[in-house]
């Protein structure tokens, strides 16, 4: 498997022109290692607790927490009907100092704390630990676990993730191997996003044949406390803890004007009603899909005056709503 291509010494001049433009994924060694937070997880993993339970400001947060048995892999139960984890709400605390007594548990029970909002829960780390690629206004969040193993996935937004304490195996995929990596169900979804059923530790081939060719295309990085990763929208990315204590800060953003409105769900939408069409239907509607969504042939209303150009014209975000109440009005028909 390739490596992500590294970056040293990465200021956001760097950012903005040569890396953001590439949309590739990159790794930014050593990009956050004066944080203190980061020094704590490089000091030890009772540091690193004793660090974040200092800005908890005693709220509680949701805590996925799987048996031993599921080796840390938070999936679906064996017949898709649920999933095989719970959830409890605890204060980060609590998880924290749990997370530290089970730190030489050979089987402990899976525990995941997921994108904690910080200026919810413990809004003293953004004075001390900034990122130096964005703006103040783009909020950090917080993963916390023991040994685990995120399924391969996708945002939908850009995202700059970075390691506080414990390491990370990130595995990327890109957008054009979605039909490799064998997704899950799209609307029930263990995290919110949809999710590859191919556990990256473990492959199982015969079942998922097409996931060699996804590997052919996929790049890791194993990331140490201050280091970070750049991932691009729709870049599919597994995420792999290696610790006992795993702590990780990321920030989400997109300056898209239609990024609110979810692409996503313009693609299920599509699926609903295009799937069941007969295949020559289908077909002839790629045509139109390729024409006026893909703009495959470029702009589908240059021949259009301006004021006549609706959908096919640049929209503002005030136009976009107008649109989405247009199509729900029509669907009540």
């Amino acid at each position: 498997m390739k490596n992500i291509e590294e970056w040293q010494g990465v200021d956001r001049a760097v950012f903005e022109n040569e890396i953001f433009p590439a949309n590739r994924p990159a790794v930014l060694r050593g990009l956050l290692r004066h944080w203190p937070s980061v020094e704590a997880g490089r000091e030890s993993q009772t540091s690193a607790v004793n660090y974040f339970k200092q800005l908890d400001t005693g709220g509680t947060v949701n805590a996925m927490v799987g048996p031993p048995q599921i080796n840390g892999r938070f999936f679906y139960s064996d017949d898709f009907q649920g999933f095989n984890f719970g959830s409890e709400n605890v204060s980060i605390s609590t998880a924290l100092d749990t997370l530290l007594s089970l730190a030489e548990d050979p089987q402990p029970p899976a525990i995941a704390l997921q994108a904690i909002h910080v200026p919810d829960v413990m809004p003293p780390f953004l004075g001390g630990n900034t990122m130096p690629l964005l703006d103040s206004d783009i909020a950090p969040r917080i993963w916390i676990s023991n040994r685990a193993m995120i399924a391969a996935h996708f945002d939908n937004n850009h995202n700059i993730a970075g390691v506080v304490a414990g390491s990370r195996r990130i595995t990327v995929f890109p957008p054009d191997q979605v039909g490799n990596l064998y997704i899950g169900p799209l609307l029930r979804t263990p995290g919110g996003s949809p999710i590859s059923c191919v556990d990256l530790r473990e492959p199982d081939h015969k079942r998922f044949p097409r996931f060699c060719e996804a590997l052919e295309s996929a790049q890791e990085a194993v990331l140490e406390p201050g280091d970070a990763i750049y991932i691009p929208i729709l870049w599919w990315h597994g995420v792999e803890s290696l610790d006992p204590l795993n702590i990780l800060a990321n920030y989400w953003w997109n300056d898209a004007i239609s990024a609110p409105h979810k692409p996503f769900l313009s693609l299920v939408h599509s699926m609903a009603l295009m799937s069941g069409l007969p295949a020559e239907q289908r077909e002839a509607w790629r045509a139109f899909f390729d024409y006026f969504a893909f703009q495959a042939d470029g702009d589908p209303g240059a021949h259009l005056p301006s004021d006549l150009r609706d959908v096919m014209g640049k929209l503002s975000s005030a136009d976009i709503d107008q649109v989405i109440a247009f199509i729900a009005e029509r669907l009540k028909g």
